[in-house]
């Protein structure tokens, strides 16, 4: 069963240097288990990848449309694997990312 979708982001009519900031931010403040959706114009695979090599294990990452004019994708956020995996930090008294 797919997971409800709390949060919607159009990043359409946004510019383009705000909008990864602010999907990681949306995303930062899901709850586990809760999912946001991304409405595009493009295939959104470099933020995939961004994704992939900030918060690995993190999230879930599923195509709901896929163009050719209209991208829609659903993040769902994953238990961490490993501290950090959200962005959080806990100040550097861990070792983890600062």
């Amino acid at each position: 069963m797919p997971t409800s979708v709390h949060s919607s982001i159009d990043v359409r009519q946004v510019s383009p240097r705000e909008r990864h900031p602010l999907i990681f931010a949306t995303f930062r403040n899901l709850a586990t288990g809760s999912a946001m959706r991304l409405v595009n114009d493009h295939d959104p695979l470099p933020l995939y990848y961004q994704f992939e090599a900030e918060a690995p294990g993190a999230f879930s990452w599923d195509y709901e449309q896929a163009g050719p004019d209209l991208w829609q994708v659903r993040i769902t956020k994953q238990k961490a694997d490993r501290p950090h995996a959200d962005g959080a930090c806990c100040g550097g008294g861990c070792g983890g990312a600062g």
